[in-house]
């Protein structure tokens, strides 16, 4: 997880705590102070980012103002930002996560638990043993400490195509895009040819 999502979750945990046993929200102060964040902005900067991933609803010019969201419902509305081929990869648009103009879907809350998450459609059957399949959402959040075995939407520069793998990296700089069909075979490209654009971080299914 990325290190502002674990910051968004800590601040997350905090307030409800604090909610439990006060009765009522806490202050940026108590926020920064309680989650050793080194200043009022920051904590500020987080809470926008919660705000605007629906955790949280709040009005700064008002004092212990902060409501988690599920307190009052139990899901959250995040950016659906196309469509990525488990299979042979295709073209995507790529877009802002956070931009209004996409589509957006509601989702469990405990599935986002403060991360800053966005939602693909998945076509292609090519990874039904991960428990992935055609018309079923995944749940992305950006890349950071990517590891073997990960699932993730691969953008392959020279070919301008996105896929959506378990990705391992090889020696001599080569990266495998593995598939969880046994019918279907590995992606093999240089590294340099690959960039990770997110991490799957939860499936929506469609089918029984």
């Amino acid at each position: 997880m990325a290190r502002g999502s674990d910051t968004r979750q800590r601040i997350l945990q905090f307030i409800q705590r604090f909610k439990e046993t006060k009765g009522y929200a806490p202050t940026v102060r108590e926020i920064a102070d309680a989650c050793t964040i080194s200043s009022p902005s920051v904590v500020q900067y987080h809470l926008d980012r919660l705000q605007q991933n629906g955790l949280i609803t709040r009005e700064r010019e008002k004092f212990r103002s902060i409501v988690l969201n599920k307190e009052k419902k139990g899901v959250v509305r995040v950016p659906l930002l196309g469509t990525i081929a488990a299979g042979q990869p295709v073209w995507v648009p790529q877009g802002d996560a956070s931009s209004t103009t996409h589509e957006k879907i509601s989702v469990p809350l405990d599935m986002t638990r403060g991360r800053n998450v966005y939602a693909l459609k998945v076509r292609g059957n090519s990874m039904v043993d991960a428990m992935i399949s055609d018309g079923d959402i995944v749940l992305m959040e950006p890349p950071a400490g990517i590891k073997n075995g990960d699932v993730v939407a691969a953008w392959l520069k020279n070919e301008q195509e996105v896929t959506l793998k378990k990705i391992f990296f090889e020696p001599g700089g080569r990266i495998r895009l593995q598939p969880c069909n046994p019918y279907m075979t590995p992606i093999y490209q240089d590294g340099v040819n690959v960039e990770v654009q997110g991490k799957v971080v939860a499936v929506l299914r469609v089918h029984e």
